[in-house]
């Protein structure tokens, strides 16, 4: 089955004043939709057309090199988007808690650590890009990527990531990046970053 545009699980505006209704409906319906239409497009033929994405991208380097940029790009435009979404709730913000909260303390040495550290990776990310909490199969770490680029290139598993491209952020923040990152920890879901982390630990105990 061809990719699609998963719906938003909360309406456009739930997310205001930290991330305005405009800019929800531009970044899901628009943005998002492009980089399905566009995976789609470069993934018809092949044997992975009908295959998740993240499969897609775990093996992009078998694809056709003239195919993989494309791939690369708006495959993982799509397996970014699609976790952002759920990364974020009107019901957010808050902090951690369980052993989510006890990994972030032992790694960061604090939650605000970890947003520090989360927040200057998006704010010096030159141009576009994101910048991501992951499971890299021995903890948890930041970095951030380029364009649209997905940690499963990685082999990592993403936990929480914010979307830097100026279309995340535009409309109501103009060039204050700082200002989005900071004003983004409102609305984060620390419960579905709690889940993905579970099962990143899951996955590690079932290879050990």
């Amino acid at each position: 089955m061809a990719f699609e545009v998963p719906p938003l699980p909360y309406e456009y505006d739930a997310l205001e004043p930290h991330i305005d209704e405009a800019t929800m409906r531009v970044h899901h319906d628009k943005h998002h939709q492009a980089y399905v239409d566009k995976a789609n497009a470069a993934l018809e033929g092949t044997d992975s057309a009908n295959e998740s994405v993240e499969h897609v991208l775990s093996i992009l380097p078998t694809f056709p090199e003239d195919k993989q940029a494309a791939i690369r790009n708006n495959a993982g435009g799509h397996a970014n988007h699609s976790l952002f979404w759920e990364l974020m709730s009107p019901d957010g913000g808050g902090e951690p808690d369980g052993d989510l909260a006890d990994a972030i303390d032992e790694v960061f040495g604090s939650l605000d650590a970890l947003k520090k550290t989360i927040n200057e990776g998006g704010v010096n990310r030159f141009g576009s890009g994101w910048t991501w909490l992951v499971h890299d199969g021995t903890g948890l770490a930041v970095y951030s990527t380029a364009n649209q680029d997905s940690p499963i290139l990685q082999s990592d598993e993403p936990l929480l990531g914010i979307d830097v491209w100026e279309h995340a952020y535009y409309l109501k923040y103009q060039n204050r990046r700082p200002d989005y990152l900071e004003a983004w920890w409102n609305v984060v879901n620390w419960p579905a970053v709690a889940d993905r982390y579970a099962k990143a630990m899951g996955k590690v105990s079932a290879t050990t």
